[in-house]
C-alpha cells in the first residue's frame, strides 16, 4: 500500500510539472498541450481515486474501519459516561496550583479524543496477537493518525493567540496527516510545481509555505526572547524607569528584525533586488507617516532625557493623572477618575507639561479663605496652621504657613500653604480635606467666614409716610 501511494505522488507530480513547463514555454500557440496535460492529469487522479476507492471495499479493510467506527462510538459513551464525574472530581480540587488546574480542564475537554485513542490501540494490539498484521495495517493508521493529532493539540494550547494557535494547529494537521501516510516528498513536489516567474525569481507555494514556517517560528523565537530579556530588564531596580522601557523596545525592535532577516535569508530570497522599491516605499512613507515618526522620534527623546517617566504625575492641559506606560508613538495617561488617556509623545515635547514628581516627590498646595474684620488674624493664622496638620497627608517635616494676602471689601482673606509627598493620592480630595478641617477649627473658635451682603434700593420709592 506505501508503494502504491508512492507511484502515485510521483504520478501527479510529473504531471503537474509537465502542465507548469507547457504554461512557462508556451509549447503551443493555441494551448492545446497544457490542455492535453491537464486532461491527463485529470484523468491520473479520477483513476487512482478509483483504486483508492476498491481498495476501501476490500473485506478486510471494511471490517477495520468499522472496528474504527465502533470504537469511536464506545469512546463516545465513555465520555458521557465517566465525563461528569470527572468533571465532579476536578471541583474538588480547589488547593491546586492554577497551571495543574488548567492541565485538568484542557485533558477534560479532550476525553473523548483520549478514550478512542487509548481504545483504538487496544484494539491493534489485540489484533496484531491474534491475527496477520496486515489485517490491523488500517486501524494502526488511524491510531498514528488519532495520537498525533491529540499531541498537537496539546501542545498548540501553548500557543495565547487563538487566530495563530488554531492556524498552527490545522497546519500542523496537515503535516502529521501527510508523514503518516508517507507522503511529505509527494506534497512538496506537488506544491513546488504549482508556481509562477517574475524575472529570474521563481515563486512556489513550497516556497511561500516554507517561508511562513520559517519566518514563524523564528519570530515565535523572538517574541519568546524579547519576552524573557524585557521580564528581566524590567525587575532590574538599578536601571531607571525610562532606560528600562527604551532598553527593552531596542530589544524587542532587535530581534524581531533579526528573526524576519533570517528567515527571508534562509529561504534563498536576495534582498539587494528590492533595494530601489524599499528606497520608492520608504520616501512615499516618510511624507504619508510624517506625524507616526515624529512621534516615535519624541518617544526616544523622552527616554534618553528622562522628564518624564512612568509613575510621574504630570498635568497637560486639562488632563491630570500619572504615567502608566510609555509607548513607541504614545504615553498613557491615567486619571483619578479610570480614564486612561493616549498622548501622542509630540504633544509631550512640544507642549507645557506640569510634571509634579521630576525631580523630587515634593508637591505644595495653595488654598485660600476669608475671615470677617472681627476675628483675630493672628489667631486665625495659628488655628489654620494647626488645623492643616491634623489632616492625614499633610506633611509635618515641611510644617504649613499661613499669610494675610489682602484686606477684602468683606473679609480679611489669607492663603494657606502645605506639602505633600503622594500626589497620585489625588490633590482635589486633599484640599477638601483642608478645608474641612479649617471649617471646624474656626466654627469651634467662633471664627466667623463673611459672605457678601448688598442692599438694593428702588429709585422713585418714597423713604416713609
Amino acid at each position: 500500500m506505501s508503494n502504491h501511494t508512492d507511484s502515485t505522488g510521483n504520478e501527479i507530480a510529473d504531471a503537474l510539472n509537465s502542465a507548469a513547463e507547457a504554461a512557462a514555454l508556451g509549447e503551443s500557440q493555441d494551448g492545446e498541450t497544457l490542455l492535453e496535460v491537464v486532461a491527463s492529469l485529470a484523468l491520473l487522479l479520477l483513476e487512482h481515486a478509483q483504486t483508492l476507492l476498491s481498495s476501501l471495499l476490500r473485506p478486510w479493510v471494511a471490517y477495520q474501519i468499522g472496528i474504527a467506527i465502533l470504537v469511536f462510538v464506545a469512546a463516545l459513551l465513555l465520555r458521557r459516561t465517566l465525563g461528569p464525574r470527572i468533571r465532579e472530581w476536578m471541583g474538588t480540587r480547589e488547593g491546586w496550583p492554577k497551571w495543574r488546574m488548567r492541565v485538568l480542564v484542557v485533558v477534560y475537554q479532550r476525553l473523548r479524543a483520549i478514550f478512542f485513542v487509548v481504545l483504538i490501540w487496544m484494539v491493534v494490539w489485540i489484533m496484531r496477537e491474534v491475527t496477520w498484521p496486515s489485517r490491523s495495517y488500517v486501524l494502526g493508521l488511524i491510531a498514528t493518525l488519532a495520537t498525533a493529532w491529540l499531541l498537537v493539540v496539546f501542545a498548540t494550547r501553548l500557543i495565547r493567540s487563538i487566530f495563530l494557535r488554531r492556524t498552527v494547529r490545522y497546519g500542523a494537521y496537515i503535516y502529521v496527516t501527510l508523514y503518516v501516510l508517507g507522503l511529505v516528498d509527494e506534497a512538496a513536489e506537488v506544491l513546488d510545481a504549482a508556481a509562477f516567474s517574475i524575472g529570474e525569481f521563481r515563486i512556489s507555494a513550497l516556497l511561500i509555505v516554507q517561508g511562513v514556517v520559517v519566518v514563524g517560528c523564528l519570530l515565535a523565537l523572538a517574541r519568546f526572547v524579547t519576552a524573557t530579556t524585557s521580564g528581566r530588564i524590567q525587575a532590574n531596580e538599578d536601571i531607571s524607569p525610562s532606560m528600562r522601557v527604551l532598553i527593552v523596545k531596542v530589544v524587542q525592535i532587535g530581534f524581531y528584525a533579526i528573526a524576519f532577516y533570517a528567515g527571508v535569508r534562509a529561504l534563498g530570497i536576495d534582498l539587494t533586488g528590492l533595494a530601489v522599491l524599499s528606497g520608492a516605499i520608504g520616501v512615499g512613507l516618510g511624507f504619508g507617516l510624517q506625524k507616526v515618526v515624529s512621534n516615535l522620534v519624541s518617544g526616544v527623546i523622552i527616554l534618553l532625557d528622562k522628564s518624564i517617566k512612568p509613575g510621574d504625575v504630570i498635568s497637560l492641559g486639562d488632563t491630570f493623572g500619572w504615567i502608566q506606560t510609555l509607548g513607541a508613538r504614545y504615553a498613557s495617561v491615567v486619571t483619578r477618575d479610570g480614564r486612561e488617556y493616549l498622548i501622542p509623545n509630540e504633544d509631550l515635547i512640544t507642549g507645557q507639561v506640569v510634571n509634579w514628581s521630576h525631580s523630587n516627590d515634593f508637591v505644595r498646595l495653595d488654598i485660600y479663605f476669608g475671615t470677617s474684620y472681627g476675628c483675630d488674624p493672628h489667631k486665625v493664622r495659628k488655628l489654620a496652621i494647626e488645623a492643616a496638620k491634623e489632616v492625614e497627608r499633610v506633611l509635618s517635616s515641611r510644617p504649613p504657613v499661613c499669610h494675610i494676602v489682602g484686606f477684602g471689601d468683606s473679609s480679611v482673606d489669607y492663603i494657606l500653604r502645605f506639602w505633600i509627598t503622594d500626589p497620585t493620592g489625588g490633590l482635589t480630595n486633599i484640599r477638601g480635606n483642608v478645608y474641612l478641617a479649617l471649617w471646624d477649627a474656626f466654627k469651634e473658635n467662633n471664627i466667623s467666614i463673611p459672605f457678601p451682603q448688598r442692599e438694593v434700593r428702588l429709585l422713585g420709592e418714597d423713604d416713609g409716610p
